[in-house]
Order: structure tokens, then sequence, then C-alpha cells
């Protein structure tokens, strides 16, 4: 017996290195069931970059805003997507942390069919400077953007606001905003954060 839990026991800690990713599985009502030694690295990451580098925990305790912000999206989008085939395609992204080495965070919906109280919700939680650096040359490509385009992206990567790129690049915040506008056009995003996940998964 003991032998049987010990192979078991390696067997978690070879699956804890090897993962890089931080899984975090909760009820409806936020309760947290699960959340892998990764995951609460990273958690401790957004929560310092959410404090100004402070490492006090956000108000929900070890959940950063973002992620509770988050389960608060898949919760809404629980009482639409009712059944386990609804979330096959469907996805909700968050880019969140330190803008130099941001956090991606994708959250899905378990349904039941008790009812919404009784969903699951789960979020994986990925580093995207260690594991893809911003290919803004293919990203241009893929979403055909123009040079201009291709910088407020890399600006933005960086956390940059409308004021501090438009001072980079020498033209107005207006026109900032308009380049802004076209990229969200053309990735099929209605934020910077969601123009952010599209490049990185380009």
């Amino acid at each position: 017996m003991n032998d049987l839990s010990k192979g078991t026991d390696q067997s978690d800690a070879l699956a804890d290195q090897r993962s890089g990713s931080g899984i975090v599985v909760l009820s409806a009502s936020m309760q947290l069931l699960h959340m892998n030694r990764q995951a609460t690295e990273l958690a401790k990451k957004i929560n310092a970059a959410e404090h100004g580098g402070n490492t006090a925990v956000s108000a929900r305790g070890v959940l950063p805003t973002a992620m509770t912000e988050l389960c608060a999206e898949i919760i809404k989008a629980l009482h639409i997507r009712t059944e386990a085939k609804d979330w096959e395609q469907f996805e909700l992204k968050r880019v969140t942390g330190d803008p130099n080495q941001p956090i991606l965070l994708r959250g899905f919906g378990l349904p039941d069919r008790g009812g919404v109280q009784y969903a699951r919700l789960v979020v994986t939680m990925e580093e995207l400077g260690r594991k893809q650096n911003l290919n803004t040359e293919h990203a241009r490509e893929r979403f055909q953007l123009t040079n201009r385009e291709q910088s407020v992206v890399e600006h933005l990567a960086k956390g940059w606001t409308n004021k501090e790129i438009a001072n980079a690049l020498q033209i107005t915040e207006q026109t900032v905003k308009e380049h802004i506008k076209h990229i969200m056009r053309k990735t099929n995003a209605t934020t910077r954060t969601g123009i952010l996940v599209q490049i990185f998964n380009s």
C-alpha cells in the first residue's frame, strides 16, 4: 500500500515539474476547490502587479481581482451556455499581470444538469513572456496591420497608455485611438486586452 502511495507522490511531483500551466477549479459560489502549485505562484505575481508590487493579497484572498472578474464572466456565460457541448469551442480570455511578463488567463465553465449552482469554473494560467514572445511580424501579416499599427501594438504590449504611445510615436492621442479602433476591427477584439490575446495567440 505504501509503495503505491509513494508511486503516486512521485508521479504527482513529476507532473508538477512538467506542467507549465496553473490550474484553478472553483464552485459557482466562488469557493476554491483546487489550485495547483503553478497557479499559486502565478496568482502571487498577478496580485503583486495589481497592488503595485505589494504582495498583499486581494480582497478575495489568494485570488487576484483579474481572476475573480473572469470568474464572474464565466458564471454569466453559464446561464446561457448550459450544456457541456456549448463550451467545446468557447473560452473566456484575459491578459493580466506585469506587462513585461503578462499572464494569460483562460476561463471555462463545466455546466451541471442540476443548475448553475452546481457548475464548476476552470481557469488555466500561463506566462506568455516565457512561452511565446510577442511576434508582431507574424501578427502584422496575419491581421494585415500597417507599420504604424504594429508599433501601436508593440507599445500596448508594454502596458503603455494612449498618451505615452502618442508621445513615443509623435502623433496625437486621437490618432492613437483611431489606430486602436482599426486594430480591434482587424483582430476581431473589443478591448485593448483582447487585442493582446489575439496577437499573443497568432
